[in-house]
């Protein structure tokens, strides 16, 4: 089952923080982005960016498939 956002069960399992998974991933997303404005030409930036854009969009796929 999923929520208005399109998380599931899943995604909504807090951790010791208080935060969701998915909510952990888009934090992390925010910081790297931010480190990518701050080092534009850095490529071990940009692939730790990279990495959490894949890792939020594979959790967003899957809410949304489980959704479906």
């Amino acid at each position: 089952m999923s929520d208005s956002n399109g998380t599931t069960a899943a995604d909504t399992t807090t951790t010791d923080t208080g935060t969701t998974a998915v909510e952990t991933l888009q934090q992390g997303l925010v910081g790297q982005l931010m480190a990518v404005i701050g080092a534009p030409d850095d490529k071990d930036v940009a692939r730790a960016a990279d990495d959490i854009v894949q890792q939020l969009d594979a959790r967003l796929r899957a809410a949304g498939s489980a959704a479906a």
